[in-house]
């Protein structure tokens, strides 16, 4: 029988927000409820590591169930490249598996800590977009188990296949993920670093190394002002094919043992950040041999790197602008958070390519993401994002769910018209408090 718990100290990993919930954890999908009637409590939610900083894995006073107990291999055919896994298992766990037989994920977020369920619910993206598209551009078939008791194998095609990639848990609870993954020659990367001296500087290296690169981004410095607004950092890589093959270490790492006192992070700290980082990055040769590890997940050498923010914790905010306008708006947004004085310990700029997902709710669209991060000041902070929300709006773009925590209705109606036809198809035993505040 599944085993579930009340438990009080479940919050996003923004730390904005902590509720009580009945933590329900299956370790076998036989313990997975039937149907509707079996569920412990309603509405439920499932949730994987939740790694997302908003409310999008939250059900305050509701249930969650928690997937990650289910984390075993189906089937790995390492001829073709695909793998057969339970929604549970995570891409930190699936890494050490394929990589030192020279296979890797299509596709990868910032982090490693992602479960394949959570990683379809959300229809992750990585830096390498203009090749792969999102995570749901590489899922082959996804199980799915209704409350109405029905188990159902979903493929491209299927309208509850698209409701359910980038449909954030709501469709029902995806039981297992067949994915197809890429070949590898090496588990390093050849990683150039190229300064650049303000947003056009960007957008112009970005168009020319989209035809020869597989992985782009950029950190910025959203501190200066003028001419040197939006400087920055871009990197570019490709994998090598030197056949060397080590997965990733295991372990903990080093953790953030405590919350850092309310105000360390703030304009003069940041700035004295951003100008150390951009010295750093520049010094020394221009291209370095890299791991992957550390070329996608530098923030997973930290655990609970979160605490950096504070007990008020932190917001994120990630927004995707359209490719004709792309550049005046990300130039309009970097202004104004200069000009607040907020600048962004973290600042990652980077362009989506044209490829498109089959979710009704995917976050990528072609033109270029921005993504960054803002201690907890309360109103002064939230009155920020809504101007950063004003741009945004007027500029056809929208906002990304797994790092949301407080867009309002008609933001996130407007960025996602298709959004009622996600509503007409969620399961109706399921709801997150994200469901709850966007779509009143």
């Amino acid at each position: 029988m599944i085993s579930c718990r009340r438990r009080s100290d479940y919050g996003s990993w923004g730390r904005v927000v902590r509720a009580e919930h009945l933590v329900c954890k299956p370790h076998f999908t036989d313990e997975l409820p039937a149907s509707a009637a079996e569920l412990p409590d309603r509405p439920i939610l499932p949730v994987g590591l939740r790694r997302s900083y908003g409310d999008t894995t939250l059900n305050a006073g509701h249930a969650l169930l928690d997937m990650t107990g289910l984390d075993r291999f189906i089937r790995l055919d390492l001829d073709e490249g695909i793998v057969h896994a339970e929604a549970g298992l995570s891409i930190d766990s699936l890494l050490q598996v394929i990589v030192p037989r020279g296979w890797f994920v299509p596709t990868t977020p910032g982090t490693r800590f992602v479960t394949l369920g959570g990683a379809v619910a959300n229809d992750v993206h990585g830096k390498n977009h203009h090749r792969m598209g999102s995570m749901g551009c590489s899922v082959m078939e996804l199980g799915l188990l209704r409350s109405d008791g029905t188990r159902q194998s979903l493929r491209p095609g299927d309208r509850l296949f698209a409701a359910t990639v980038g449909g954030l848990g709501l469709t029902g609870i995806i039981t297992d993920v067949i994915l197809r993954l890429v070949p590898i020659r090496s588990a390093w990367l050849d990683v150039e670093r190229i300064g650049f001296g303000n947003i056009a500087d960007f957008f112009r290296i970005a168009r020319e190394s989209e035809q020869d690169f597989e992985h782009t981004v950029a950190w910025i410095d959203c501190a200066n002002t003028g001419r040197r607004l939006g400087r920055g950092v871009f990197q570019r890589a490709n994998w090598l094919a030197d056949g060397r093959f080590e997965p990733h270490r295991g372990g903990a790492g080093l953790t953030m043992p405590f919350d850092l006192p309310r105000g360390t992070l703030n304009r003069y700290s940041i700035r004295a950040f951003n100008a150390l980082y951009n010295r750093l990055e520049l010094s020394g040769p221009s291209t370095r041999r890299q791991h992957y590890a550390s070329s996608f997940y530098p923030l997973d050498s930290i655990r609970q790197w979160n605490r950096m923010y504070g007990k008020a914790g932190l917001y994120q905010y990630q927004c995707a602008v359209p490719t004709e306008v792309a550049e005046t708006a990300v130039a309009d947004l970097v202004g104004v958070i200069a000009a607040a004085g907020a600048g962004s310990f973290l600042a990652v700029l980077k362009t989506f390519g044209t490829k498109q997902s089959p979710g009704l709710l995917s976050f990528p669209m072609p033109g270029a993401t921005l993504a960054l991060d803002f201690a907890n000041a309360g109103d002064k902070t939230l009155r920020l994002l809504a101007k950063l929300d004003e741009i945004v709006l007027k500029s056809g773009g929208r906002l990304y769910p797994a790092k949301d925590g407080r867009m309002p209705p008609h933001m996130f109606q407007a960025g996602y018209p298709k959004w009622t036809e996600l509503a007409a198809l969620k399961d109706p035993a399921i709801e997150s408090d994200f469901w709850r505040r966007v779509s009143a």
